[in-house]
């Protein structure tokens, strides 16, 4: 397993950024077992949460047996605590940096294929959200979605007064990073628009696999995604099991992820 941490300019956010990269071109030969060729690697994007970075899922998961052992490459950036959006009034367009600027990046650098059907992105909590955004987003880039845990809270915000404040942040945040909130339903920041719109297009939607635990604070904005989805007839995964907003419940579903995202026969369903 080679682990890169990387540094390069990006244009899109106008700095250094910096992120890590696990590629599986190293494994150790284990004698009498018959060397395996692959050819370019399959790549998820993993997107951390509120208030992390770039080193959140080395640290706290298994994350790199899973790279190893399924043979796909796994790049993490940092999102700092803007919800991978665009800010256009700095000049900053996360966005942008991953749906587009990173793809390219890590292909030109890494031996990843660059068909849309071998491109993941993934993502839990803040990154649920960012996964399920910009997967949709970018729909031509990205084939399937791994959202847990995810902060699906446009709902919960469209409209707030100024005087708003909750257990995470106040209007004065929300403002910034998701623009005028009195136009945030129904806009590309909107994860239930971006599916009506893709669907009025007639675009292929990637597939989705979400979960959540039962303890945990976001579950009822996770089922009410889940319902949209399945009341708009999009085909998805979605599951629930114990668990809160953590690691423990992470872990097993990153795992649980991992082999949904890489089946050639994705079960997928919307009850």
């Amino acid at each position: 397993m080679a682990f890169f941490q990387v540094n390069f300019y990006s244009k899109t956010l106008k700095r250094l950024v910096s992120f890590n990269a696990l590629i599986p071109v190293d494994a150790p030969e284990i004698p009498g077992q018959e060397k395996m060729e692959h050819g370019p690697m399959k790549s998820l994007y993993l997107l951390h949460g509120y208030s992390g970075n770039h080193m959140d899922w080395v640290t706290g998961s298994k994350i790199q047996e899973l790279s190893l052992t399924h043979h796909i490459a796994v790049f993490m950036p940092s999102g700092e605590n803007n919800f991978y959006l665009d800010d256009t009034d700095r000049g900053q367009l996360y966005a942008e940096f991953i749906g587009n600027e990173l793809l390219e990046f890590t292909r030109n650098a890494f031996p990843i294929s660059t068909k849309k059907e071998d491109t993941f992105i993934g993502g839990l909590s803040m990154g649920g959200y960012g996964a399920l955004r910009n997967g949709l987003k970018y729909a031509d880039n990205f084939s399937r979605i791994i959202a847990l845990s995810s902060a699906l809270i446009t709902r919960n915000i469209a409209g707030i007064p100024v005087d708003f404040k909750d257990h995470i942040a106040d209007y004065k945040y929300y403002r910034s990073v998701f623009g005028d909130l009195n136009e945030l339903l129904g806009s590309d920041k909107d994860p239930e628009a971006l599916i009506l719109h893709l669907k009025k297009e007639n675009a292929a939607i990637p597939q989705i696999y979400m979960a959540c635990g039962t303890e945990d604070f976001l579950l009822r904005e996770n089922r009410e995604y889940h319902a949209f989805l399945k009341d708009q007839g999009i085909e998805h995964t979605y599951v629930e099991g114990p668990g809160t907003h953590d690691w423990n419940f992470w872990n097993e579903y990153i795992e649980k992820a991992f082999m949904w995202m890489l089946s050639e026969d994705v079960s997928r369903e919307c009850c």
